[in-house]
């Protein structure tokens, strides 16, 4: 991996976690760089879905957010339950 697509990763996970934030409902008790790596996490993903049922551009994008805001909810309440528990 050479540096321009390491930085390309960085930059959509910041955009895509971001948007999926965004969209997420309630409140994300989840920190910014945890963010950054759901989006990451949520742009592989949503482009593994996207060209498996060979979706365009904006349709892959929006899976792409699609996949980080669930990943981004599933994760706060994971966080808000083990915040709970003590």
């Amino acid at each position: 991996m050479d540096t321009s697509s390491l930085l390309g990763a960085l930059g959509s996970g910041i955009l895509i976690g971001l948007l999926g934030r965004l969209i997420a409902p309630g409140g994300n008790p989840i920190g910014c760089l945890f963010t950054i790596l759901i989006g990451i996490v949520g742009a592989v993903a949503g482009l593994s879905i996207g060209n498996s049922i060979d979706a365009g551009g904006i349709a892959t994008f929006a899976i792409q957010v699609v996949v980080a805001a669930v990943l981004v909810s599933l994760v706060s309440a994971l966080e808000r339950s083990r915040r709970n528990r003590w």
